[in-house]
């Protein structure tokens, strides 16, 4: 709990005050917690904007974590109310935006660790399942993303004229399949290997080769710190 006597941001000396230190040294030279003091601007009586983000990174235990706060998560730290909150829920959407859409042109995705270096922007965070597929040419070159369902925490169903649709219509050479797994262990699932076996039977009679079916997870929580799981790469496909 924070102290009442703790000082107002202006009652700090000029090199403690996040905005003359970006103002002299840039942003390169501001902590996580002053980064986000220049977003949040102002505290509450007794909690200065200081203490506010770091009360917000102890509880977050990184920047990267916040990825997948809501709303009302940020709400629960003290000083933080509804308009606050949605600020900061906009600013992650902004960033995950620009990881995603950083490619000046399509790329080649010719490998599952180029998939997943393509999609862990699109899903980091996300706390349900999400399905897409990546339509691509006869040189692997993406021709376009598509998110095919959105389910809960622990299902995510998809049926192969689903998956096949969009890559059909695209006119596509060969299609790979990425889902995530909110937990972060990438491992497949009964139901992955049975959805992934019953695409590669479906490609064969579409004329649509299926490359790989990649599932996304946290190279945090994978037990192999790799991030993800390529059936191609384990010989599933």
């Amino acid at each position: 709990m924070y102290s009442s006597t703790t000082p107002k941001i202006k009652e700090l000396s000029a090199g403690q005050r996040p905005q003359e230190r970006l103002e002299k040294h840039g942003p390169q030279a501001l902590n996580d917690a002053e980064l986000l003091a220049m977003i949040l601007r102002s505290g509450s009586k007794g909690h200065n904007v200081l203490n506010v983000a770091s009360d917000l990174l102890k509880n977050a235990g990184s920047l990267r974590n916040l990825i997948s706060w809501s709303p009302a998560q940020f709400k629960k730290i003290k000083s933080i109310g509804p308009v606050k909150a949605l600020q900061l829920v906009s600013i992650v959407e902004i960033c995950r935006r620009v990881l995603a859409g950083n490619e000046q042109e399509a790329p080649v995705l010719d490998t599952p660790n180029l998939v997943f270096n393509y999609m862990k922007s699109h899903a980091m965070g996300l706390e349900v399942e999400k399905f897409w597929t990546l339509s691509l040419n006869r040189k692997n070159r993406l021709i376009k993303f598509n998110e095919i369902s959105s389910g809960t925490a622990s299902n995510s169903l998809v049926h192969p004229r689903e998956v096949f649709r969009d890559s059909i219509q695209n006119g596509a050479s060969a299609v790979i399949c990425i889902h995530n797994h909110p937990s972060g262990d990438p491992f497949p699932s009964s139901a992955d290997i049975k959805v992934t076996r019953q695409l590669k039977e479906a490609s064969k009679i579409i004329g649509i080769d299926f490359l790989d079916h990649v599932i996304i997870g946290d190279e945090q929580i994978d037990p192999t710190h790799v991030g993800f799981y390529s059936f191609q790469e384990s010989g599933l496909i």
